[in-house]
């Protein structure tokens, strides 16, 4: 029935000339029976497909008679929901679902392919226009379908790819030829169906993986993923994992299995040992549809799985018993290097050793530490041997790990060792005992005598050896010692009170040096503890003071020092001296206490000045010690605090004769330099002058007319001197050169009396005739060229000057042969 309503050609019902000649009963029984037709036919397909038919067909046609459009053969339509039958647009119910349309990805053509014809039921009556919107259509990506207007087939119009864009939703329209909305729009869902053309991809192509050595089965490993673009609600993208290879296959092939769905990889056998295979190589596959081989695309990558050590092997020593010698009294000193060897991976917690001493150390003279490159044993001294107590050790050690051994492994004979070791004699030095060794004296005690034989013991029993002393610290050379014996003597008076003795100790450094090959020696301290007597006499203290010329009540508090100790020392008795007389008239002391005085004036007032007041001191040493000091007294004035002022203090300080020839030497010095600076100063201004005076004609400028103060008068009395006049020498022959040493010319001053010109001149013509270098009279003199820019006047204006006659010149021929040219231009008459 399906076959012959498809086989059927409905499309002569379209045609006018076939529904012109049939009846309108006949018309309406046969629409009625092909609406029938259709109905069971969708129904039909929906039960043989399993799947919503896409052909909606609208009821309204029942309706209607008018012809429908040529449309392609077989092409499923979408029709849009009827609505009222009113102009105007109403919402309507959203019971009318349209179903998706399912498009193959990957589709070869031909295009544009047809996918559905979409139309309205008022196309009966008037001409459509139709048209999609959205992405897709004329939304990028624009371009994959389009419509055809006037019939309203949808196609596709190139491959699409799921992988890139799953569905799109579009949106048909249907207007009228003027523009004007017919229906409203609908929407469209275009699925597009995966196929499967995606392989299976691994996130890694090497996959790293640890297991520890001797794992059991079932031990987990890694887990290796792998993706599929492919849809994974379907079969395309369902992946299955296997194993392909082992490599090696020891201790068997099947080490490992995998979880086909999640990529687990787990042990599956005993046997795994690092020592004997430290890694295992896996090629994994991954195929999709389930794994189907024959038609499910498939993918591989590797899983490399590194089998990490576990202490499962012991140190073994490489020899039962180590040997070695040690000189005595030698710290950190390696005796012996214990060597063990390991399986286990080097440089891990399971090969690293750690080597304790079990026995034969009861002292803890050795240890053992471990060298972190070469895993050896060092055997190290780390306290002092003596030869004379133990000649040998031997030691038990024992090598273990830094980590326990995995459970079930037990350690083994080779783990334990023993170590021999021979000690060295040598020889030791000698040693004083006791050092520091104490002795007590009297203070004061005399030369040559004894005090105490110092001797060393040598620790050498089994050498027999000599031992000699000397001395290498004495601070105040007051002991000698017998180099045979070691008996110590003085050489001068011990004396508590020197420098060298602090607390009243003195202390004296001796060597003793046995006779061996080489020679060994030791040190020892003498200390000697002087015992006090009264030797030393009190003096006063402070030295100096001050005191006010009014004294008022004020008194001076003075006390005394002495250099021995109590009883040898205060309390201590204090009076002033009968001489001279005037020192009990004027001053009166009192005893404060055992140690301290006051000193104050018994009169009403004293003159200003120093004095020095003798007071006797007495000690309370058996016998006692008196001595007479001197107390520096400063009488000055004083202020309202009863301070000695600033002016009394200046005058009261004084100054010493030292002093006073210190001062004298200074004032003379600085009298010396600066007369030194005068006669610099004059020496080098008559050096200026004659400088001056002889000047290079190059460096002369002559161009310039110098203005001298007037000399009085008016304008006529003034005389304007060239630089020749000036300097009489600075003229010369062009072809001559001085012979001998130029003349000194005389220099004037910067600014003269104007009565000292005649003698300036007077003293260069003298100078310039005694001149041997002068060029003769009647010779051509060559003067320099004033030029154009010269701020001077001419020389013309000598000739033409109009009160030129009105001076008498004829004092010019009284100036020698120099200034006769001169002398006959104006002191001669009007010729």
């Amino acid at each position: 029935l399906v076959q012959g309503y498809f086989n059927f050609p409905w499309h002569y019902l379209r045609l006018p000339t076939f529904w012109s000649g049939i009846g309108p009963t006949i018309r309406g029984a046969m629409l009625l029976a092909w609406l029938k037709i259709n109905l069971f036919i969708c129904f039909s397909a929906d039960t043989i497909t399993g799947r919503p038919s896409n052909l909606i067909i609208s009821f309204s046609q029942v309706q209607q008679v008018a012809a429908p459009p040529v449309v392609s053969k077989g092409l499923k339509e979408i029709v849009f929901p009827s609505r009222n039958a009113d102009s105007q647009l109403k919402r309507t119910k959203r019971d009318w679902v349209i179903p998706p349309i399912n498009v193959p990805e990957n589709s070869r053509g031909p295009f544009p392919q047809e996918l559905v014809r979409i139309r309205s039921d008022h196309d009966k009556n008037r001409s459509l226009r139709y048209s999609v919107t959205g992405p897709g259509a004329d939304q990028p990506p624009t371009g994959i379908f389009i419509i055809e207007p006037i019939s309203g087939e949808l196609s596709v119009n190139k491959p699409l790819d799921r992988e890139h864009i799953s569905n799109f939703h579009l949106r048909a329209h249907a207007v009228d030829l003027n523009g004007n909305q017919v229906e409203n729009p609908i929407d469209i869902v275009i699925n597009v169906i995966d196929m499967n053309d995606n392989r299976p991809e691994f996130t890694h192509q090497i996959w790293n993986g640890t297991v520890p050595e001797g794992s059991k089965p079932g031990t987990f490993v890694m887990t290796v993923t792998s993706v599929d673009k492919d849809d994974p609600r379907t079969a395309n993208g369902m992946l299955r994992y296997k194993i392909l290879s082992q490599n090696p296959e020891s201790p068997t092939s099947n080490m490992y299995t995998i979880n086909n769905k999640t990529g687990g990889i787990i042990t599956v056998a005993a046997g795994l040992d690092r020592e004997k295979v430290p890694q295992y190589t896996l090629i994994i596959q991954a195929t999709d549809m389930e794994g189907n081989p024959m038609y499910g695309l498939s993918n591989t990558a590797t899983a490399v799985i590194r089998v990490t050590d576990v202490n499962d092997n012991p140190p073994e020593f490489t020899a039962e018993t180590f040997f070695g010698e040690v000189p005595e009294n030698r710290v950190n000193v390696i005796v012996a290097n214990l060597t063990v060897t390991d399986k286990d991976q080097p440089n891990t917690p399971a090969w690293n050793a750690v080597y304790k001493i079990t026995g034969g150390d009861p002292t803890g003279r050795f240890s053992v530490p471990t060298d972190p490159t070469t895993n050896e044993g060092l055997v190290t001294v780390v306290k002092p041997i003596d030869y004379e107590i133990s000649r040998t050790y031997v030691l038990t050690v024992e090598a273990r790990n830094e980590v326990p051994l995995t459970r079930g492994i037990q350690s083994r004979r080779q783990s334990t060792a023993t170590v021999s070791i021979r000690v060295l004699d040598v020889n030791e030095s000698p040693y004083f005992e006791p050092n520091p060794r104490l002795i007590t004296m009297d203070d004061g005690t005399g030369a040559d005598t004894a005090l105490i034989a110092f001797t060393a013991q040598d620790p050498d029993r089994f050498m027999e050896q000599s031992i000699s002393y000397s001395k290498l610290s004495d601070p105040a050379n007051w002991l000698r010692i017998d180099p045979n014996t070691g008996r110590i003597t003085t050489i001068a008076i011990l004396d508590r009170e020197s420098p060298f003795v602090r607390n009243s100790l003195y202390n004296a450094t001796f060597m003793a040096r046995d006779s061996g090959k080489p020679s060994a020696s030791g040190t020892g301290v003498l200390q000697i503890h002087l015992r006090d007597i009264n030797d030393n006499a009190p003096k006063v203290f402070p030295q100096e003071t001050e005191v006010c010329e009014k004294p008022e009540p004020n008194a001076i508090n003075i006390t005394a020092l002495d250099g021995d100790l109590n009883p040898n020392a205060g309390p201590f008795a204090f009076e002033l001296a009968h001489r001279p007389s005037d020192v009990r008239r004027n001053w009166t002391i009192t005893r404060v206490s055992g140690d301290y005085a006051q000193v104050s004036l018994k009169i009403g007032f004293l003159e200003s000045g120093i004095y020095e007041l003798p007071i006797i001191i007495t000690d309370s040493g058996n016998p006692p010690m008196s001595n007479t000091s001197y107390l520096r007294i400063k009488v000055c004035q004083c202020d309202m605090n009863g301070d000695c002022s600033d002016q009394q203090h200046i005058m009261a300080a004084g100054l010493g004769t030292g002093a006073i020839i210190s001062i004298l030497l200074c004032i003379i010095i600085l009298l010396i330099l600066v007369l030194m600076f005068v006669v610099w100063m004059k020496r080098r201004d008559k050096e200026r002058q004659a400088k001056q005076l002889l000047i290079d004609p190059e460096d002369d400028v002559r161009d310039n007319i110098l203005k001298y103060d007037e000399e009085g008068g008016g304008e006529e009395d003034q005389v304007r001197m060239s630089p020749q006049l000036q300097q009489p020498g600075g003229v010369r022959r062009l072809d001559e050169r001085p012979l001998h040493p130029e003349p000194q010319y005389p220099m004037r001053s910067a600014a003269p009396h104007p009565g000292d010109i005649g003698d300036f001149i007077n003293e260069g013509l003298k100078a310039a005739d005694n001149d041997p270098t002068a060029p003769p009279y009647d010779s051509l003199l060559v003067f320099d060229y004033e030029g154009s820019g010269s701020t001077a006047g001419s020389l013309s204006s000598l000739n033409s000057s109009s009160s030129g006659g009105d001076q008498d010149y004829d004092y010019l021929n009284d100036w020698g042969p120099r200034f006769r040219k001169l002398a006959d231009m104006y002191g001669g008459s009007d010729d």
